[in-house]
């Protein structure tokens, strides 16, 4: 719950740092990360999982992610600034379905009827929303597909979540040092110019970055499968109620009808994942 309340919220931070270009946010997101995130891995004595990851085959599978997972922070900052939470809200309803599509394509996993039938129906929502606005809700679609691919990257590679974003911050570190400190020579910087609560805010990046992962990771590894797959569902409709009720966004009956489509085939998803959950019945001793 802590780490879908931190998640939930967000994008009341990231609102509150909209007047400074999304590309600083970011590199300051990457770097206050780092530190942060090497604090907890120095002071948990992660050194040997650190040392495990540092392989050629998983650093190749960690660039990968990186690219990934950087560019959806990057829209993801850039999408609430310019007033489009209700589509950052529709991507990540999206997202768990997108997440079977990947399976389907890249691990063969086989598909039933009923997630078939979800994928169709969800499908339907997106076709509502590129007729009624003469394009394709090219931010809902990218950050759905953007989180899944890393998402299928990260399951593939088994490394640990917390090692994994500190190599994948890193990896990233040195572009966001130069562009920092090239915009800062710029006289374009944020960090040191204004304030020392505008400061404090971009330290905080790094925070609400690594804070709910680790919250996650410790409750996904002590909760069922059906209670982590109903509680996410937390996040995009929180985000959705923050654009339309606190930052005014518009709802039109096309986004009614488009929701209502994804909450439709979420519920058959979900309704799927709990009747085809392994049974934990106790084995005789």
């Amino acid at each position: 719950m802590g780490a879908f309340a931190i998640w939930a919220a967000a994008p009341i931070y990231f609102k509150a740092v909209s007047h400074i270009p999304p590309p600083e946010v970011l590199a300051h997101r990457v770097l206050w990360t780092v530190l942060f995130v090497l604090g907890i891995c120095l002071v948990f004595r992660r050194r040997t999982s650190l040392a495990n990851t540092l392989n050629r085959d998983r650093l190749l599978v960690l660039v990968a992610t990186t690219v990934l997972i950087s560019t959806n922070w990057l829209i993801f900052i850039w999408a609430i600034g310019a007033g489009r939470l209700v589509e950052i809200s529709l991507g990540y309803y999206i997202n768990p379905l997108v997440n079977v599509l990947l399976a389907l394509v890249f691990l063969g996993e086989a598909l039933n009827r009923r997630q078939v039938c979800a994928i169709t129906v969800a499908g339907a929502g997106v076709a509502v929303q590129v007729i009624s606005l003469g394009s394709i809700p090219w931010v809902s679609l990218f950050l759905a597909f953007s989180f899944g691919g890393y998402a299928l990257l990260r399951k593939k590679a088994t490394i640990d979540p917390v090692v994994g974003v500190l190599v994948e911050t890193t990896l990233v570190a040195p572009f966001a040092l130069a562009y920092v400190v090239w915009f800062g020579a710029m006289g374009g910087g944020a960090f040191g110019t204004a304030s020392l609560g505008q400061d404090g805010l971009l330290i905080f990046s790094g925070i609400i970055t690594s804070v709910p992962l680790m919250l996650y990771t410790a409750g996904a590894n002590r909760l069922k499968f059906a209670t982590i797959g109903t509680l996410q569902y937390l996040v995009p409709t929180c985000h959705l109620l923050l654009g339309t009720l606190l930052y005014g966004e518009q709802f039109t009956l096309a986004h009614a009808i488009t929701f209502v489509c994804i909450w439709a085939a979420l519920a058959l998803f979900t309704y799927d994942a709990v009747r085809n959950r392994p049974s934990r019945r106790p084995v005789a001793a």
